[in-house]
């Protein structure tokens, strides 16, 4: 069993989803607003990683969905100061699992370091989970990252 940091904006499906497979995995989690939390240059890209720039903005947000913002037109350091000035930018979640930052939720990387198996009772559930994208934003085309109960 791992404790999890879980970097999310509150209210947001999937994050609920996401958290509640980990739970049902048998792992702490403790949230954090990612909305709030007054992140730094050097924090922010422990998460982003190596990714190319463009896979660590959030799609859902709505700069990016009006087209106000084209992920491909700026630097690493562009985007990471972008996004400190405004966390509807960084594609969520961000977890902190032990010595590991990882952005998004991507369960094949969160196998090779934690247990998505359902702790007993849960394995249903947790198989359910399995079979739908726990990444993608489930937005419809009149919510945004914006409407807070989605």
């Amino acid at each position: 069993m791992a404790t999890i940091l879980f970097y999310e904006k509150p209210g947001c499906r999937n994050n609920t989803r996401q958290k509640a497979m980990l739970e049902l995995s048998g792992h702490a989690v403790q949230s954090v607003n990612l909305l709030e939390y007054p992140w730094s240059k050097e924090e922010l890209e422990e998460y982003l990683g190596e990714k190319p720039v463009e896979e660590c903005f959030n799609p859902a947000a709505p700069a990016i969905k009006s087209g106000e913002i084209n992920p491909v037109e700026y630097t690493k350091e562009e985007a990471v100061l972008m996004m400190i000035e405004n966390p509807l930018l960084i594609k969520r979640p961000l977890l902190q699992i032990g010595e590991h930052r990882i952005q998004g939720f991507d369960t094949t990387v969160l196998r090779y370091i934690i247990n998505l198996s359902g702790v007993e009772g849960a394995e249903k559930v947790v198989e359910s989970f399995r079979m739908t994208d726990m990444n993608s934003c489930p937005h419809i085309n009149n919510f945004s990252c914006i409407t807070p109960e989605h």
